[in-house]
Formats: structure tokens, sequence, C-alpha cells
């Protein structure tokens, strides 16, 4: 796995915060088309679901776009709306609804570029980039130079294995001077792929002091400051990650890091609680088997400076258990086999990591 996918958020759920204003636009702008009553009054609904989706109130949001479905099953605004809803919802259960209520919207008005948009983000986020091209490419025959639709597309091949592309995308959205547009974090990631460190920083700079900021961008740029051990600078980023969105666990991760780094184990063990609370229900993805394996190999760092062996055994195990190919936890493992005791399960650890590091270079 590339450093630049593990700073970036895989989560099935995407952002509202990015271009919501533009949708506003065009919604008002088609509804202000309609001259009958009837029209009037599906239009003045239309405008209270975007205002209650602009506030963040999306079940709102569906009661009022259901309300004008239920009238005029053909609106196009309305089932877009409705899919950015669902999506506002932040529920995996919800995302097959929130697709199919875009497509709808489509197949009514192929011209509606944010519900292809957000069609195109939701088959990014769900691992399918080929399905997300598709549509971005289709978007750009219909509206050319579309600064989002060229960064998206630029993430997209990059997630295809083409960083190169990405950075030429993101610099021609770049070029069309559109502030809504995350085109320097993805411009971040595709030269954190190209190995390019210092360009990436730059470019995560000029994505946290947009107004556009997201948690993600935060943790990013976190995260190149941990690696470079300047840790009051990241602990910084994480606590604004957090408090822009306490419910996602990435900057947790990099907060207990952080403390790590700090030998403030307790504090890091505290903030992993806060990162998968127990009892919440997380869907099954790619993205958390991700998380619990770091999750696990933190809570290790932190038991080992705390000389809990045996609990720092069973933290390493566990991330193991999630991905066997982790050299560095082998040879971890094999440490605290020896410092409790056991040469023979050390030796089995050290040959295991010895053969992984050997395959790796």
């Amino acid at each position: 796995m590339s450093s630049a996918e593990r700073l970036s958020y895989r989560l099935i759920v995407p952002r509202l915060r990015i271009a919501l204003v533009l949708v506003v636009s065009v919604i008002a702008s088609r509804t202000t088309w309609a001259q009958t009553p009837g029209a009037d009054l599906q239009g003045t609904q239309l405008a209270a679901a975007t205002q209650h989706l602009q506030q963040g109130r999306a079940e709102q949001t569906i009661r009022e776009c259901k309300a004008v479905l239920a009238l005029d099953p053909r609106s196009a605004p309305a089932h877009m709306l409705l899919g950015l809803a669902y999506v506002a919802l932040r529920s995996a259960d919800r995302i097959s609804d929130a697709k199919a209520e875009l497509q709808q919207a489509l197949d009514l008005d192929p011209d509606l570029a944010w519900a292809r948009f957000y069609l195109a983000r939701l088959y990014l986020d769900q691992g399918l980039p080929e399905k997300a091209q598709e549509q971005l490419e289709r978007g750009l025959k219909q509206s050319p130079g579309f600064p989002s639709f060229l960064s998206l597309l630029g993430e997209v091949r990059r997630k295809l294995g083409d960083p190169a592309a990405s950075v030429e995308l993101n610099g021609k959205a770049l070029g069309a001077d559109s502030p809504i547009t995350p085109v320097h974090y993805f411009l971040a990631l595709a030269y954190l792929d190209l190995k390019q460190e210092q360009a990436a920083m730059a470019e995560f700079e000029k994505a946290v002091h947009s107004p556009y900021v997201t948690p993600e961008m935060y943790n990013a740029l976190a995260s190149l400051y941990i690696r470079r051990q300047q840790f009051a600078r990241a602990e910084d980023l994480c606590r604004k990650a957090i408090a822009m969105d306490p419910s996602q666990p990435d900057a947790y991760l990099s907060l207990a890091r952080v403390y790590n780094a700090r030998h403030a184990s307790e504090k890091a063990l505290e903030v992993l609680r806060a990162a998968l609370p127990e009892g919440k229900d997380f869907s099954a993805s790619e993205y958390y088997e991700q998380l619990q394996e770091d999750i696990a190999v933190e809570r290790g760092v932190a038991y080992t400076a705390r000389k809990m062996y045996s609990r720092a055994i069973e933290e390493y195990t566990r991330a193991l258990d999630l991905d066997p190919r982790r050299a560095a936890i082998h040879r971890r493992l094999a440490e605290l086999y020896l410092q409790e005791g056991d040469p023979a399960r050390a030796a089995l650890h050290a040959k295991e990591a010895d053969k992984l590091e050997k395959a790796q270079n």
C-alpha cells in the first residue's frame, strides 16, 4: 500500500463540504424555469430541501424531496437532492439508495453535472475507480474543462496507478482557478506516490488553508509532520481534524502516534479508545480493516513502553492476523518474546521478519 493510500480517506461516505454551494445554484436555476402555481410550490419545496442540506439536516431534506417526488416523480433535481441527502446521512446502509437516486436524476436529466460528480465520487469511495472514470469522462464531454471533474478524474487516475496523470489533470483544474475543488489535496497525494515529499507537503499546506478544508487534509499533513518528527505541529493539526469531525478515527490514530513518539503512552491509549469506540458498528471494508491493524500496532507500542509485554504481544499478534506481511511487527514480536523468556517463538518471528525483509529488497 502506498504512503498516499495510507494518508487518504478511503471512507464509503464522502463529505459534502466541497461544491455544495454550486449544487445549490444549479438547482435554483432549474427551479426558476417553472411558471405554474404547482411548479412554484415544487420550487419552494426544493429550495427548502436545499437549505436543509446546506445546514446538515439530511432527514428534513429527505422529507421535502419525497414530498416533491410524490407529486412529480420525474423531478430530476429532487432525485439529485435526495441522493445527496442519503450521502449526508453518513451511513453505509444508504449508499445504494444514494447511487440509485443520483442515477435516476441523470436518467431524467443527463446535464445534471453535480449528480454525475457525486455518483463518480461514490464509485471511487467504494473502490470502483473504473466506473468513476466512466462518469467523469462523460461529464467532461458535456462540460469540457470543468475543474471539479478534472480534479476528481486526476484522483481516479492516481488510484488506477498513474500519479503523473493526476498531476497533469489537477494542474489543469488549478489553472481554471476554481477554489471549490480539492486540487491541492489531490496534487499532494499524487506527489506522495511519485515520492516527491517536499512538493506534497507544499500542496497539503495550501489545502489546509483553504476555506473548504476537510479533516482528511489536516490528518494527511499531520502524518507528514509526524514522519519529520515535528510533533507539536502534527498535534495541532490532529486536534483541528478532531474538532471539525469527532466521529472520524484517522485523526485519533495520528494523535496516538504523536503521543507514542513523545513517550506519553497513557495518552496514546486514551485517544485510541476514541478512534474505534466499543459497541459502535463499523462497515466491513478495507479501510476499517487497515484502521484496526494500525490501531493494534499503536497499542502495541504503548503497551511496550509501559512494560506490559503480554498486552503488547496480544496487540501485535492481532495486527499480524490482519496482515501477516509486516516484517517490522514480526521483528517487534521477536524482541518481546525474548523479553518474556520465550526464545523459540522469538526465533520464529525473527526468521519470518528476515524472509519478508529479503523479499522486499
